[in-house]
């Protein structure tokens, strides 16, 4: 079995003319020739030992962790709630109850401490809401009470972000630059990714008030990178480089599969809903990895920690439909490259969601069981921390 499975991920290499691949190459980007497209499976399985922890269970859909000063964090639930885990135990009552619309993969999603948290306990979410009669994904801001047993609305932070059924994207996350940045989905109209003066199919960058940053990319635009279907999952490998997880098509342009990893930096394109595969298209992004079968991709994050010092610098995303972690490994003298890729996790934990490094050096993962598209069980869903 695990020969096949090593046999079924071989990599497929697609090349373009040398200069094409010098040019990409001292731009530190993917070329269609450095591009790996795994034809079929997902990788081999992991090689490094690890041990999975249940830290909590009973949830139902945790979609974002926001980590608070002291090591507590607050945990976003997809119906609606903000629960809190304090010392390591989830407390029973929701520290708040946000309103939501009931799409199918909209809802209480993303959620973020702000940098000075500490002084002033706000924190953000990404909610599905309504808005006049009309459904629409927008950013929120809160309150934590001093004893992070209750929260209080403050404001609208940044509104009319499109929502449909699928493709509401939902994480947010602040940046070393101390920017609110937040991922949206293309609410299942392509074309609006390509627009930069639309919000959708982006992921946006805000100033912690909601307000369009002046070195923004694009003068007068939210917009930081372009070309997305629907945003899940990103990190930071330097102030100025990201790596990026995006979900292929399901039957748009008459394509299927081909989740990505790119390498991404301000104003990148990502390509979408132009790029297929490793295809190369000027001005815009050549995925790093790709995948012909659809996974597809859920958060994802840099491994900064020290328990399992053989990940340390490797890409850790959660996957949704293929069940798995997934570890990327990019090369030292090229980040777009990738060097090894392999899977951890393998139809243990069902649906994987959220992939947060925790203030204590370890990976924490959220499974994603309740959302109507896996086993639920009677444990419902769960946060599992892994170590050595």
């Amino acid at each position: 079995m695990r020969a096949s499975r090593l046999l079924a991920s071989a990599l497929v290499v697609l090349a373009v003319s040398a200069s094409a691949c010098r040019k990409s190459q001292s731009q530190g980007t993917a070329s269609p020739e450095d591009c790996v497209r795994v034809a079929d499976d997902w990788g081999p399985d992991g090689a490094v030992p690890i041990t999975v922890d249940v830290v909590a269970e009973g949830l139902e859909v945790p979609w974002g962790i926001a980590w608070l000063p002291g090591g507590d964090a607050l945990v976003t639930e997809r119906p609606g709630r903000v629960r809190l885990l304090k010392a390591g135990v989830l407390q029973p009552q929701p520290v708040a109850t946000v309103r939501i619309t009931r799409a199918a993969e909209g809802g209480l999603l993303g959620i973020a401490a702000h940098p000075d948290f500490a002084t002033n306990r706000q924190f953000y979410v990404y909610v599905t809401t309504d808005a006049g009669g009309q459904d629409e994904n927008r950013v929120e801001r809160w309150t934590l009470s001093e004893d992070h047993t209750t929260a209080t609305f403050d404001r609208v932070v940044f509104g009319g972000i499109p929502s449909a059924t699928y493709h509401d994207g939902g994480r947010l996350r602040f940046g070393p630059d101390g920017m609110l940045y937040a991922g949206t989905g293309d609410a299942r109209e392509p074309d609006r990714s390509q627009n930069v003066n639309d919000p959708a199919g982006k992921l946006l960058r805000l100033t912690p008030e909601g307000q369009i940053p002046q070195d923004n990319p694009f003068p007068g635009s939210p917009a930081f990178l372009t070309g997305i279907r629907n945003l899940q999952g990103w990190d930071w490998k330097d102030a100025t480089t990201l790596y990026v997880t995006d979900h292929g098509p399901s039957g748009e342009t008459m394509r299927r599969g081909h989740d990505e990893v790119s390498l991404a930096r301000p104003g990148s394109n990502l390509g979408w809903p132009g790029i297929y595969s490793c295809e190369l298209h000027a001005g815009q992004i050549t995925p790093s990895l790709t995948f012909a079968d659809a996974m597809p991709p859920g958060g994802a994050a840099l491994y900064t920690g020290t328990a399992i010092p053989e990940w340390t610098g490797s890409l850790l995303v959660g996957t949704l439909g293929s069940r798995h972690l997934h570890r990327v490994r990019f090369a030292a003298d090229n980040p777009a490259r990738v060097t090894l890729h392999e899977v951890y996790l393998r139809d243990t934990y069902g649906r994987l969601r959220e992939v947060s490094m925790g203030p204590d050096g370890h990976l924490y993962v959220t499974t994603s069981n309740c959302d109507g598209r896996g086993d639920c069980g009677a444990k419902k869903d769960l946060i599992l921390r892994l170590r050595r």
